[in-house]
């Protein structure tokens, strides 16, 4: 991704002139004064600025010759001091030599300071950034340093093309400074063919008619290729039909978003299932994300289904809508023991749906809530411990949940797919009752936090640390769970299950070949039932990987070591 500048940005004229005068008095003599001894130096013409300060700017001194370079010299410094507008240099000869009278011409005194233009930074924050005053003689000099200040300032909010495009002195002492923003007259998206064209534009923080920014620019450009639908995202700047604005072309490269597969499964109490996937993530090009998946085949799971919808933009305020409906039945395995080995697995139902809303609050802030209903039954044991056989251990574990989730993320990151800067931060509370009229009453925490810091031209240091907290009746479903591909590798998947739990992991990704990159990592966490998090009974390991990435999606392939052996992790999905 980039951005190209074809523009040119026309430096501010000079304000004011000087004329550098090398006369002769006719009364005096016509010869050339030049190579005379300069007998005295005189200033006329100040009416204001004391005499000692401008003869602090003259160079010549008395008993020195004359010579034309001194004399324009001196006439440039002292206009230099920038309360006169103009300085002439007369010469008076005399029988000793020659004298030098210097007349200047000050500039008028400051009654008012109007400011024409801004509409990104308040004239009060501008006219703080004046040292020239009211009541004063203008300085030529420090107003145009105060005009330098002005368009450095603009420039550095990312208003790149500003400019000051005139200064003007008019009648009564009143000083005009008029700013150019320099405007976004509009703005061309080229290369999508199935994405609307405002799917694009919407995400954009530019709009039409308003001054660029450059900064916004960059944003906007990672939030379109944030979409998911596109290879690459290009924005160049052109020239507008008005002086010093500009359209901003935004150039994309579209990527198959549609999913749709075919597969199969076995489970020992099922045998052989067939899978049917479809999904697209900018469904007929509107950037609304749909997914149906189907199972079907097997005695306990024949008909599986999870369909799920969501609309990113109800409104112009972002408001966002997603929901789930779901009814699967699948073989679990449950409570490993202390080596990791399976204690019991079954075929469990999970049925219900979810309903979420989000809505942005600021640039990187989004915020969500989620009504959750989910039932859980016990279908049928396939082996190991017989939890049929356990009234307790069923209506502690299996039943109906009802939740309202609240959630809170700041995200910074420059790309979602594969950070390289930036951060997110999310903050997550559960409140389950049955108040909602679910069988379980408990109120669940989680906190996670993800950096990454670029170490390299493409290496990438990641880390992340969660830390999870719950109380109350929870079912096993419902517990945190650490372990497997996800969270801790090395070990088996959700090995680890309790209400409280830590986890930890810090990656170094290098590209290894184009689409291929290498991980080097090492995880740390648990989850314990007990009172208290006990750090010196925390799980850890330490691997490589590779991520390639495949018009399927992204293939994490993982080999950790922990504390229990070797254990190799196989999955699809980015990674954090």
């Amino acid at each position: 991704m980039k951005i190209q500048k074809n523009y040119k940005h026309i430096l501010l004229a000079a304000i004011f002139s000087i004329s550098l005068i090398f006369s002769v008095s006719a009364p005096a003599y016509a010869a050339d004064p030049t190579g005379k001894t300069v007998t005295s130096i005189t200033v006329t013409g100040n009416t204001t600025v004391p005499e000692a300060t401008i003869m602090g700017a003259v160079k010549l001194k008395p008993g020195e010759a004359l010579t034309a370079d001194k004399v324009k010299q001196d006439m440039q410094a002292i206009y230099e001091l920038g309360t006169f507008f103009d300085v002439v240099s007369n010469f008076n000869e005399v029988p000793e030599g020659v004298q030098v009278v210097y007349t200047v011409m000050e500039n008028p005194v400051l009654q008012e300071i109007i400011i024409k233009g801004n509409t990104k930074v308040s004239s009060d924050k501008l006219s703080s950034m004046l040292t020239v005053k009211t009541g004063s003689i203008l300085n030529s000099k420090a107003l145009n340093e105060n005009v330098r200040s002005i368009e450095t300032y603009y420039h550095d909010q990312g208003y790149i093309l500003t400019k000051v495009s005139d200064v003007a002195m008019g009648t009564g002492g009143v000083l005009t400074i008029t700013i150019n923003e320099g405007m976004l007259e509009g703005i061309e998206v080229k290369g999508n063919e199935k994405t609307k064209t405002h799917v694009i534009t919407r995400e954009m923080k530019l709009k039409p008619n308003q001054p660029f920014n450059v900064k916004d620019a960059k944003r906007s450009m990672q939030k379109v290729y944030n979409l998911g639908y596109f290879e690459d995202v290009n924005m160049k700047l052109n020239p507008g039909k008005e002086p010093n604005a500009i359209v901003l072309e935004t150039t994309v490269v579209e990527q198959k978003t549609g999913r749709f597969s075919i597969g199969g499964g076995y489970s020992k109490s099922d045998g052989m299932i067939g899978i049917i996937e479809l999904g697209d993530d900018n469904f007929r090009g509107t950037g609304d994300k749909v997914k149906l998946h189907w199972e079907f085949g097997g005695s306990a799971s024949n008909k599986n289904y999870e369909i799920s919808y969501t609309r990113p933009w109800l409104d112009d305020k972002q408001t966002s809508l997603g929901f789930s409906f779901y009814d699967m039945t699948n073989e679990y395995n449950d409570y490993y023991d202390d080596d990791g080995d399976t204690k019991a697995t079954y075929d469990k139902r999970r049925k219900g749906f979810d309903i979420t809303l989000g809505r942005p609050q600021g640039e990187y802030v989004q915020n969500y809530i989620t009504l959750k209903q989910r039932k859980d039954e016990y279908v049928e044991w396939v082996s190991g411990e017989d939890y049929s056989k356990d009234p307790t251990y069923l209506k502690d574990n299996f039943g109906t949940t009802r939740s309202i989730s609240l959630m809170r993320v700041y995200d910074s990151r420059d790309n979602v797919f594969s950070p390289t800067e930036g951060n997110r931060v999310a903050l997550t509370a559960e409140f389950a009752g049955k108040a909602l009229g679910g069988d379980f009453n408990y109120n669940k925490y989680t906190a996670e936090t993800r950096n990454y810091l670029k170490v390299g031209h493409a290496q990438v240091v990641a880390l992340r640390g969660t830390v999870g907290y719950a109380d109350g009746k929870m079912p096993d479903s419902g517990r945190f769970a650490v372990g497997g591909s996800d969270t801790l590798r090395g070990y088996r998947d959700d090995q680890f299950k309790g209400n409280k739990m830590l986890a930890a992991t810090a990656e170094y990704r290098f590209p290894i070949a184009k689409k291929v990159e290498g991980v080097a990592f090492t995880d740390v966490g648990k989850a314990w039932s007990e009172e208290g998090y006990k750090l010196n009974d925390l799980e850890a390991s330490v691997g490589v990987g590779i991520r390639v990435s495949t018009p399927i999606g992204p293939i994490r392939l993982d080999y950790a070591q922990g504390s229990q052996g070797g254990r190799s992790h196989f999955s699809f999905g980015g990674q954090f």
